[in-house]
């Protein structure tokens, strides 16, 4: 009976022992370290320069005063289309001129006094050269007479004929002077023109209308009204923006410098985030060669170059977009339909070179590859991988060569 009750407890202690043993085998057994893989695939690839950028017109016209004078109250809106040379977009009046202080009034009625003076003068000139012209005429026919009866000499009717045409020439003379005596007149009581002088401005020929119409000067629609409400402007002062943005709209971005050398004029250009159901197609048309300093978000300074997109496509695809609209722009400096690709993010650097883990019959193996260009998301490979493979993808520091692995489900 003992004997029966030892052999029982050995047995129940080798079971107890050879389960504890079998859970501890389970548990510290190596298993594959789960990943993600991706695969090398063949196919289009494209490697592109990415940056906001806006629209605008390429050529925008400002709407500016003529004159200086009073702008009345702007009736168009923007948006509104106009005709070059017919649409009439605001309307002006002249300012009425400075009122004259006393000394400078009297010093102007005195220079009308002395116009009024010298018009005199001429018209007494022209009334004695008549009469000299009409003497000479009277003598020169007495000795077209007299000669005629051979009384007086050919010599005496020479002096008579000289005498008539000098006194006609007087009488020229005296008319032309009283047309410069009438302007001067004119002009003298020109300066004499106020603000309560209306009555003067009228009786010299300014009765007429004062308005003073703004044509469109080109052919498009309104993009922005600058000064809108009725006010008094100098020469040269805006009042409004016309450009056409059917047929004129552009893409300007503000390239990095170092990425800017990158881009030639002809790129392709993408344009997206724009709003619309699908990209639109562009092209690099300018590379501006002067870059300007800006600063980031950050505070950092950096050198950014203007490069100027044309759209490309049909207008109907961008008839939502306007002028200073926001825009991603995505200049595409590289593209092979045939490439060799292997996602970015299974490379790492060992040293100088670029490599990846292969999966490769559950265990992961150190491979070296040649990498060419790469755009973030997939990477060219010119060596070291072949078409099919699968590679490990965010490769940790676990992850040694022959490691064993095994692919992560996601459900």
């Amino acid at each position: 009976m003992a004997k029966a009750r030892k052999r029982s407890r050995l047995i129940l202690t080798a079971v107890v022992v050879l389960v504890l043993g079998s859970i501890l085998a389970a548990a510290f057994w190596p298993r594959p370290v789960m990943v993600d893989l991706g695969a090398v695939t063949r196919g289009s690839m494209m490697v592109t320069i990415d940056e906001e950028g806006r629209t605008r017109v390429a050529e925008a016209y400002v709407v500016s005063t003529p004159v200086a004078g009073r702008l009345q109250r702007v009736q168009v809106d923007p948006g509104d289309p106009v005709v070059r040379g017919e649409t009439v977009v605001a309307h002006m009046l002249p300012i009425n001129p400075a009122a004259l202080d006393v000394r400078t009034r009297e010093q102007a009625q005195a220079v009308v006094r002395a116009a009024e003076a010298a018009l005199r003068v001429a018209r007494a000139d022209l009334n004695g050269a008549i009469a000299n012209r009409d003497l000479a005429e009277t003598e020169l026919t007495r000795a077209r007479q007299l000669r005629e009866r051979q009384i007086a000499s050919e010599a005496a009717f020479d002096r008579a004929q000289q005498n008539f045409r000098i006194a006609e020439a007087a009488v020229e003379t005296a008319e032309a002077a009283i047309s410069v005596r009438e302007a001067d007149l004119a002009n003298a009581r020109a300066q004499l023109i106020g603000f309560d002088d209306q009555g003067l401005a009228a009786a010299i020929g300014n009765a007429g209308s004062d308005d003073i119409p703004l044509y469109a000067p080109a052919d498009g629609r309104i993009l922005r009204i600058i000064q809108q409400s009725e006010t008094t402007l100098p020469a040269g002062a805006p009042i409004m923006e016309i450009g056409d943005i059917d047929g004129s709209l552009e893409v300007v971005v503000d390239l990095i410098s170092s990425d800017a050398v990158q881009v030639e004029v002809g790129d392709p250009v993408v344009i997206e985030d724009w709003g619309g159901p699908q990209a639109l197609d562009g092209q690099v048309r300018r590379i501006d060669p002067f870059g300007i300093t800006e600063y980031s978000a950050l505070g950092v300074e950096e050198q950014r170059v203007p490069v100027t997109i044309a759209l490309t496509g049909q207008a109907e695809q961008r008839r939502a977009l306007g002028h200073g609209y926001r825009v991603e722009a995505r200049i595409v400096i590289w593209r092979s339909e045939d490439a060799l690709r292997v996602p970015a993010s299974a490379l790492f650097r060992t040293g100088s070179d670029w490599s990846v883990f292969v999966a490769q019959n559950g265990t992961a193996a150190l491979r070296v590859v040649r990498i060419g260009r790469n755009n973030g998301v997939v990477a060219e490979v010119l060596e070291g991988l072949s078409e099919g493979e699968r590679v490990i993808l965010y490769p940790s520091a676990a992850i040694a060569d022959g490691l064993a692995v095994a692919e992560r489900i996601v459900q």
